[in-house]
């Protein structure tokens, strides 16, 4: 598969004005992120690229900021050089090392996380994986069902194989995303995850401890009255990819109509991760 980059140059007087730009052009397919000097690169596969959808959705910002992009498009022999070239190792709350395959291990670390990096979004490296990852390390997930929603390199369903759930659904709508959850869960030899390709009409007709979902607004709000469907009563949700202002609030409202309880969140960058539980009976 082919890519576009897209190297964006930003004069901003806000983080937050570069968030919206990058959180706009995840809705229309960009799905990978990487921040540099003076701004930020954005990937897109070649055949889901347009023009049209890009002019519109820069429109929105052209009087807000100043922004310029140059577009490179890589060949898909290329891509894996581009991911190792720009993939670091993270650490996280001193107890969380994320690492590629061709970096080397992290022993002083309670939990390692071992990824191949290739086309999925979702290396630790973005505010919200990092926050849900935060979130999760404070939780008690020993012995819980859980379900990720758009799961991507399977971070977190592995880690929450290694903080003690049992039994862990990740879903994702896109094949690369489901192909390489199996592939991270085997590197990471977890062997309690079920990966499953598609959206919220796939989610097992089952009931959960623990709901993931690190997405964007838009997805959220339509997915939650079937994320209430499949949790528990007392059962925790977190959820993240979208901002503080005004996202946090439309949320929560939403949530609350369906029984889903406000209870805290982590911020980074105008990003948001929030925990919610289910206060209702099904």
């Amino acid at each position: 598969m082919n890519y576009y980059e897209l190297l964006f140059t930003t004069i901003t007087t806000e983080d937050y004005q570069q968030d919206l730009l990058i959180n706009t052009l995840g809705e229309i397919g960009f799905d990978t992120f990487e921040e540099v000097d003076f701004g930020f690169k954005a990937y897109i596969p070649s055949a889901e690229f347009n023009q049209d959808k890009l002019d519109d959705a820069l429109s929105l910002y052209k009087d807000m900021f100043s922004f310029s992009y140059e577009t490179t498009l890589i060949p898909q022999k290329n891509w894996n050089e581009v991911w190792e070239s720009n993939f670091e190792p993270l650490e996280i709350g001193n107890k969380i090392s994320v690492r590629a395959t061709f970096h080397q291990p992290n022993p002083e670390f309670p939990y390692e996380i071992v990824i191949d990096p290739k086309m999925a979004f979702g290396t630790g490296h973005h505010q919200t994986t990092s926050m849900m990852l935060e979130l999760m390390l404070e939780n008690d997930l020993e012995n819980k069902k859980v379900l990720d929603m758009g799961c991507g390199t399977g971070i977190l369903a592995i880690m929450a194989s290694k903080l003690g759930a049992n039994e862990i659904t990740a879903i994702d709508y896109d094949p690369i995303c489901y192909a390489s959850t199996n592939e991270n869960t085997q590197l990471n030899k977890v062997l309690n995850v079920k990966a499953i390709c598609g959206s919220e009409d796939v989610i097992p007709h089952e009931q959960f401890d623990i709901i993931l979902a690190n997405i964007n607004r838009n997805i959220l709000l339509d997915q939650l009255p079937r994320y209430k469907e499949a949790i528990k009563p007392g059962g925790e949700i977190y959820l993240s990819g979208f901002y503080e202002t005004p996202d946090l609030s439309i949320i929560s409202d939403e949530a609350s109509k369906l029984g889903l309880k406000y209870q805290d969140h982590k911020k980074n960058k105008d990003w948001v991760a929030a925990k919610f539980i289910n206060i209702s009976v099904n």
